[in-house]
């Protein structure tokens, strides 16, 4: 299936023209990309391609600056899910948070965007997890309060007819594919899929080496991940660089989120 092209709007810390060069030079390297705009008074990079934006990111962190993810796509058709960890809660004990401290521990991340009425594609990073096979899965409740088990069956779909079109391609609508864990610990994959984004807001995505099971809901494990889905902004809709409720820079919070594992 062809990938739709796209926009993406990165927060880039540039002082100087030299780094827009630098930049811009980095990104033209990546396969896919078609424009790259660079606004040096705001500090924002706009591009366009096919490449995903975990491959973005990682581009302009070569040059060796940071990069923020500021919008995709159109207005309303963006999502984005951050992967924790919940090993230590079940179904038979009292709830507890993602690593039963208080203390989020983020093993991963999907940035999500359509770019057509039937497809849209899903850009997951894992770090830290054991190396193998991992499937990914959108489930059919947003319930995390014992993480994966809560999570419920993958998710069917609310629409018999796009449920219909999917059968028809050979998936199941709430199936989203592999990615494979290297020996360091990492990994990543693109994924396209027959949904729209409204359809999984709310819903929980669950990142596992388990397989599916019909019979018992999936456990929790160091290496099973789990985020609900929420709307990010698209393109333009996000101009915050203040924290209303922190007073921290967008620099300052995105600092406070790395040392929780935030990619």
């Amino acid at each position: 299936m062809a990938i739709s092209s796209f926009q993406t709007l990165f927060a880039v810390p540039m002082t100087c023209d030299s780094c827009v060069k630098d930049v811009s030079g980095a990104l033209h390297k990546l396969q896919g990309i078609t424009k790259v705009e660079a606004n040096l008074p705001d500090q924002l990079v706009l591009v366009e391609g096919t490449a995903p934006p975990s491959a973005i990111v990682k581009a302009i962190e070569s040059t060796g600056r940071d990069a923020i993810l500021r919008g995709s796509g159109a207005s309303n058709s963006a999502a984005v899910s951050i992967l924790e960890i919940f090993h230590e809660a079940d179904q038979e004990s009292v709830p507890t948070s993602a690593n039963g401290s208080g203390d989020r521990v983020v093993r991963g991340l999907a940035r999500i965007v359509q770019v057509s009425p039937t497809v849209t594609l899903v850009d997951l990073t894992l770090r830290g997890v054991t190396p193998g096979t991992y499937h990914a899965t959108i489930r059919e409740f947003g319930n995390l309060q014992y993480g994966a088990s809560s999570a419920g069956p993958v998710w069917s779909g609310q629409s018999a007819g796009a449920e219909a079109e999917a059968k028809a391609i050979g998936t199941r609508r709430g199936v989203l594919g592999t990615v494979t864990i290297g020996a360091n610990g990492h990994g990543s994959a693109f994924l396209s899929h027959p949904f729209q984004v409204w359809e999984v807001i709310g819903h929980a995505m669950v990142v596992s080496r388990q397989e599916e099971s019909d019979v018992s809901p999936l456990r929790n494990d160091e290496n099973t991940v789990v985020g609900v889905i929420a709307r990010s902004p698209g393109m333009w809709d996000n101009d915050k660089t203040v924290c209303s409720c922190t007073g921290k820079t967008l620099w300052e919070e995105r600092k406070d989120e790395a040392t929780k594992g935030m990619l």
